[in-house]
């Protein structure tokens, strides 16, 4: 549908919580792009990939958005019963790249249209495609579309539908994204899309996660922190003193723990510990159990061969009793930057 600039909130648009019922998952596919700079990495990814879109198929349907002439290839690998689609693509982070869903709670379905620019315009980045990819998705699921100005992605904000979104400060008030835009600003832009009213800003994200390191948001929340239910949080704990990111995630579980979330309650606040790897490719990893996906009846995490693998299916399984809990290997989408929840995006159902 044409894109609106009206406030989504103002219509009576919300963006529900990761666990309400979802519609599907829609994804992308890995196609030839800096990210994937061999042949041996593009396959690679195009397994990681297909796993993913496999295991959230056991829970509800998948959708995925091939480059043009992909579709009979990425078929092979993905299997019958997951629809393929065909957009010119750049790179394969449908958060990222993809709508952020609304519903109104009368059966309308809606969809923000972020300003998409590579994750702040990095060197490494394509985005002439994917910077439409949010409006594609938006009319291929019928929702209206609400068109921001801001420059914002999926995997930058987590919500609890009721109110309260997790924001973090090097990504929507950095100057690689949003140059002049004031706190204030910003939150005016987010609440007004998302029908949030409280944000909680976080001072940063993962070591990892930010040049010289690899393909990096510079800071993405949906690596360190994300709600579970209304009230409680989990964040990523690094328990080594010997990494970075002791500091960062200690910093970050203290000023979650002195929250309130948008209903005035403290927030209880999950550390899940980091994977016991700490470097990978000759730099520090920011493997995270965090980056997680829940789908109808499922909670698709991140596994990394590491023995904090069981143990973190464990706490999630006692965090979401009635899902049932899929490990899949993240280690190669985590080498392209990201995590097994940047790579998908639910459409909740109305």
């Amino acid at each position: 549908m044409p894109a609106s600039a009206l406030s989504a909130a103002a219509d009576g648009f919300s963006m529900p919580a990761e666990w309400t019922p979802h519609e599907r998952t829609w994804m992308a596919w890995p196609g030839p792009n800096p990210t994937f700079d061999s042949p041996d990495d593009l396959a690679a990814a195009r397994i990681a990939w297909a796993a993913v879109a496999r295991a959230v198929r056991r829970f509800e349907p998948v959708t995925v958005v091939c480059g043009p002439g992909q579709s009979a290839g990425a078929r092979a690998l993905l299997g019958p019963d997951i629809q393929t689609v065909e957009r010119e693509l750049d790179d394969a982070w449908m958060r990222d790249i993809g709508p952020t869903f609304l519903t109104d709670g009368r059966g309308g379905l809606a969809a923000v249209d972020w300003t998409f620019n590579g994750w702040g315009a990095q060197h490494w980045a394509r985005w002439e495609h994917d910077a439409k990819i949010g409006a594609h998705v938006a009319d291929l699921a019928g929702a209206r579309t609400y068109a921001s100005r801001l420059v914002n992605e999926g995997g930058a904000i987590h919500v609890d539908g009721e109110g309260t979104v997790l924001l973090t400060e090097t990504v929507q008030l950095g100057p690689e994204r949003n140059p002049g835009w004031t706190r204030e600003e910003v939150e005016t832009e987010i609440h007004g899309m998302l029908g949030t009213r409280k944000a909680i800003w976080l001072p940063r994200g993962l070591t990892a996660d930010y040049p010289p390191y690899g393909y990096g948001t510079l800071g993405h929340v949906d690596i360190v922190a994300a709600f579970a239910r209304p009230g409680v949080v989990v964040a990523h704990h690094q328990t080594d003193p010997a990494h970075p990111d002791f500091e960062v995630s200690r910093e970050v579980i203290g000023i979650l723990r002195a929250a309130t979330d948008a209903a005035g309650r403290p927030l209880e606040v999950v550390g899940v510990p980091a994977p016991t790897t700490l470097e990978t490719d000759g730099h520090w990893a920011d493997y995270s159990y965090i980056n997680h996906y829940l789908c109808n009846g499922g909670v698709v995490l991140c596994a990394f061969d590491d023995p904090r693998d069981q143990e973190a299916a464990a706490l999630f399984g006692r965090l979401f009793p009635e899902r049932a809990v899929t490990l899949v290997d993240a280690r190669t989408i985590f080498a392209g930057g990201g995590g097994i929840h940047c790579i998908t995006q639910q459409q909740p159902r109305v």
